[in-house]
């Protein structure tokens, strides 16, 4: 499914595995992934990131984030099993991979775009979820732009942004008070 938004390409799968497939990668990002709670400094303040977080990739792609640098750990079997199968999808292929544990409603992602210079001007972001369900928001970063786009993140599914999407719009995954599973979610990218 297209997702129609002014300078952006932006398709969303909502079943690129099936539920078998999508569960037992969970169990297995779940127990093989070297999970690490950094912290971040947003506005000259220092706090714990509100998820647990991972880098794998090539050797050498390191990558950086809210004045945060990650080095890569090697892929594993699994993430290598999920890569080739977005890379043999989309013809697109990826060098890295920033993994995201949401352990519940409390864990989150605010207001961002994708658009560090490592990522090119305009980059692909192939982004994998597994586990509960999640609702992942778009809004323009030009203020005077008021459409907003609402899209669910279902258990195995793909979301792919592409384009100028980083350059016009921001995403993120707020918290919620409602009962939710815990959720993975991989961003597979391509650093330069």
């Amino acid at each position: 499914m297209i997702i129609d938004l002014p300078h952006s390409e932006i398709s969303y799968h909502k079943n690129f595995w099936s539920e078998k497939e999508a569960t037992l990668l969970l169990e297995k990002l779940k127990s093989e992934i070297q999970w690490q709670q950094k912290t971040i400094t947003l506005f000259g303040k220092t706090h714990l990131e509100p998820r647990l977080t991972a880098w794998y990739g090539d050797e050498g792609k390191i990558y950086t984030y809210s004045n945060s640098t990650m080095f890569p750990h090697k892929w594993n079997k699994t993430l290598i099993t999920i890569k080739n199968r977005i890379e043999n999808i989309i013809g697109i292929e990826f060098n890295s991979v920033l993994l995201n544990y949401y352990r519940h409603g409390k864990d989150s992602m605010g207001w961002h775009s994708d658009n560090e210079p490592e990522l090119g001007k305009n980059p692909v972001i192939a982004s994998a979820s597994f586990g509960g369900e999640r609702r992942f928001l778009l809004k323009p970063r030009d203020k005077n732009q008021s459409q907003r786009k609402e899209i669910i993140l279902r258990h195995g599914s793909l979301l792919i942004m592409a384009g100028e999407t980083q350059h016009y719009w921001l995403h993120q995954i707020p918290k919620t008070s409602k009962p939710v599973s815990e959720r993975i979610n991989l961003t597979f990218r391509w650093i330069k």
